[in-house]
């Protein structure tokens, strides 16, 4: 596994960033030398936050997690992680492993006013079917999901409505 380990607006620590390493090295049995790990530490709201990013074989797996201590948060993110690969076990062994996402975030600066902050992401979608776009937005815990369908391979988005199903938008 390729580990990359930041901060945003802080420095890491060696030791921090040692920790992180044997921490996530339980994961290697999973995805061998083929996984991209990016690693980022924030302190917010009084809290210290860790998002963990993996991405492999077209599939990302993504916990973030804030905690009075780096120790604390980081232990939290690896049971969130392994909890979501539990859960989707036999759904992912079904899968097939091709292509993958490359995630960026650009931020655009503050309005004149200052009013509003815009995060714009942007990565090539590849097409997949229905289900698989449900199972790409839980294992990313987001509530909605935009993928191109593998059959028509028009812009669609899947969402997980308030009552527990999903929804699904397509153009027409």
């Amino acid at each position: 596994m390729k580990i990359t380990v930041s901060g945003k607006q802080m420095t890491v620590r060696p030791s921090l960033k040692e920790l992180t390493e044997k921490k996530l090295a339980k994961f290697e049995r999973y995805f061998g030398d083929d996984a991209d790990v990016q690693v980022c530490y924030s302190c917010r709201h009084d809290l210290q936050y860790i998002e963990i990013t993996i991405f492999y074989g077209g599939t990302i797996f993504r916990s973030e997690e804030g905690a009075e201590t780096f120790q604390i948060a980081i232990d939290e993110a690896i049971d969130s992680l392994e909890r979501q690969m539990r859960k989707n076990k036999t759904r992912l062994e079904k899968r097939l492993r091709t292509g993958a996402f490359i995630d960026t975030e650009d931020e655009l600066p503050e309005d004149e006013e200052g009013e509003f902050r815009i995060r714009v992401k942007s990565f090539p979608m590849k097409p997949m079917s229905v289900e698989e776009a449900i199972l790409q937005m839980n294992l990313l815990e987001h509530q909605f999901f935009v993928f191109r369908d593998a059959e028509t391979e028009e812009p669609c988005v899947v969402y997980r409505r308030k009552d527990g199903d999903y929804g699904l938008i397509r153009e027409g």
